[in-house]
């Protein structure tokens, strides 16, 4: 076990402590993405963030697989200070696919 966490101390990124955060979950529609960025919204405010939220979804209720009409959406913007938005531009995308890439 110490060996392995020694490879991991090495190849570590530079860590980065930042005030708030703008993170959006995309994929196709019915893939989870209002349950991720629900459960991602529930374990930041567990840890004492303030956050806001913006789910986006479509109408239909599952697109073609790949269709740019029917990427699932769900924003997150949480800090350690008041928010007070959904927040104007990303930090972080988690693109489940080449649509949600597309349309984000």
């Amino acid at each position: 076990m110490q060996l392995v966490e020694e490879k991991l101390d090495e190849h570590h990124l530079d860590e980065k402590e930042v005030v708030d955060v703008v993170v959006r979950f995309a994929g196709d529609s019915g893939d989870g993405m209002q349950l991720t960025g629900t459960n991602f919204a529930q374990a930041t405010a567990l840890y004492g963030n303030d956050l806001s939220t913006f789910p986006d979804f479509p109408a239909e209720i599952r697109a073609p697989v790949g269709a740019t009409f029917g990427v699932s959406a769900f924003q997150i913007y949480f800090g350690a200070e008041d928010i007070t938005t959904a927040g104007d531009s990303l930090d972080v995308l988690v693109a489940m696919n080449p649509a949600a890439l597309v349309t984000n």
